[in-house]
C-alpha cells in the first residue's frame, strides 16, 4: 500500500480526468457519464464504531459517507452506527472477519492479540506530535502492520487519529511517578498497556469502552486514560475530579474493511471507498487536533483539576518502563521498531 498522499494524488487525477471528459461535448459527455458508473453497483456499507457521533471520529465517519455516496452516485450507501450500537471494538472487528459488518475503524491497541506489530505503537512516549505519528503512519511503517491484517480477513485502508492519551481519576493529581501507586485504571486489553502500568504500581483493569462511565460513576476502577475529545465526549468528568496531562501514548485508529466485502469490489469501487477513507481521515486528523485543544478548555470550564506532568517527571516515567518496552520490542518486531525509531531520528533532525 503506498502512503496517503500518493493516494489522494491519484484520486485527484483520476476525477481531473474525469472531468475532462464531461466537458468534450454533449455526446462525448453522455458516453463519459456511463463509463463512470460501470462497475460501481448497489452495494450497502454497514460501518459501525465506538464513540459517539459528535467525537471527531464519528465526524470522520460522517464525512466517509459522504464521500462514498457522492463518488458513486448514491449507488453505494454507507449506513453509520455509534456509540457500540454494534457492539465493542471486538465484537465488531470480529463482525467484519465473519462477513456481517462491513467497516470499523477500532483503536490499533486492542488488536495487537490479532496483529502483534500493532504494538509497537503503544510504547509510551515513542511520537513527540501528531505530525510524526502522520510520517510513520503513512509510511513503509504503517504499510508494513496493515499488510498483517489479510490473513484475519481484514483490509486496512489507512490509519485515522484517537490521538495522545491522558490519565483522569478521581483521587488525586497525579504529578510524579510515585501517585500511580494503587491506582485502579481502567485500560483497553492490551498487553503493553497493562505491563506499563503495572511497573508504574498502578492497578490496571481492562474493560469494554461502552462500560467505562458506569465504572467510573460506581468507583470500580479510580480512572482512566483516553485523550481530551474522547473524555469531554463521553462526560467523564462528571465522574472524574483529576486530569494529569500525561500525553503518555499515542493512540492511531485503524480504518477496517471486511476483506470478503472488499474482495466482491470492482476495482472502481475500491478505488471510490479507498480515497474516501484516506481523504475522510485527513479531515478526521485535523478536526481531532482541533477538538483535543478545545476539550481541554472545557474541561477546565467544566470544573476538572487540571495539572501538566513536567519533562522531568516524564523522564523518570520512562525510565521506570524501560524494561517494558525493550521486553516487547524484541516481542513485536525489533527491525520494525527500529525502522520506526530511525525514521524518527531522521524526522527530529531536518
Amino acid at each position: 500500500m503506498k502512503n496517503w498522499a500518493k493516494k489522494v494524488t491519484i484520486g485527484l487525477l483520476s476525477a481531473s480526468l474525469l472531468a475532462l471528459g464531461a466537458c468534450s461535448g454533449t455526446e462525448d459527455s453522455a458516453s463519459s457519464g456511463n463509463a463512470a458508473s460501470d462497475g460501481i453497483q448497489e452495494r450497502v456499507i454497514k460501518a459501525g464504531i465506538g464513540l459517539n457521533e459528535d467525537h471527531p471520529e464519528g465526524q470522520g465517519l460522517i464525512k466517509f459517507k459522504e464521500l462514498v455516496e457522492e463518488k458513486s452516485g448514491g449507488k453505494i450507501t454507507v449506513q453509520n452506527y455509534f456509540a457500540a450500537q454494534l457492539g465493542d471494538d471486538m465484537q465488531m472487528t470480529e463482525a467484519l472477519k465473519a462477513g456481517t459488518q462491513e467497516v470499523t475503524i477500532p483503536s490499533t491497541s486492542p488488536l495487537v492479540g490479532m496483529v502483534k506489530e500493532f504494538g509497537i505503537f503503544d510504547f509510551p512516549f515513542i511520537f513527540n506530535s501528531g505530525e510524526e505519528a502522520d510520517a510513520v503512519l503513512d509510511g513503509p511503517v504503517g504499510d508494513q502492520v496493515l499488510e498483517k491484517l489479510a490473513e484475519h480477513n481484514l483490509v486496512g485502508l489507512g490509519y485515522w487519529e484517537n490521538g495522545f492519551r491522558n490519565l483522569t481519576n478521581s483521587k488525586h493529581p497525579v504529578e510524579k511517578v510515585e501517585d500511580f501507586e494503587g491506582l485502579k485504571i481502567r485500560t483497553m486489553q492490551n498487553e503493553v498497556h497493562l505491563d506499563a502500568f503495572k511497573e508504574l504500581g498502578a492497578n490496571p483493569t481492562p474493560m469494554a469502552f461502552s462500560e467505562v462511565f458506569t465504572a467510573l460513576e460506581s468507583k470500580t476502577v479510580d480512572g482512566q486514560e483516553n485523550p481530551f475529545a474522547t473524555i469531554e465526549s463521553n462526560k467523564f468528568n462528571e465522574v472524574q475530579e483529576y486530569l494529569s496531562v500525561t500525553n503518555h501514548v499515542y493512540t492511531p485508529f485503524v480504518f477496517l474493511m471486511s476483506k470478503s466485502f472488499w474482495d466482491k469490489l470492482s476495482d472502481k469501487e475500491k478505488e471510490i471507498v479507498q480515497d474516501a477513507a484516506i481523504e475522510a481521515g485527513q479531515y478526521q486528523r485535523s478536526l481531532n487536533r482541533e477538538e483535543n485543544q478545545k476539550s481541554l478548555e472545557h474541561l477546565k470550564e467544566a470544573g476538572m483539576k487540571v495539572n501538566e506532568v513536567s519533562d522531568d517527571e516524564k523522564k523518570k516515567i520512562q525510565k521506570k518502563i524501560q524494561p517494558v518496552i525493550d521486553k516487547y520490542a524484541d516481542k513485536f518486531g525489533k527491525d520494525l521498531f527500529e525502522e520506526m525509531n530511525t525514521q524518527l531520528e531522521e524526522i527530529r533532525s531536518e
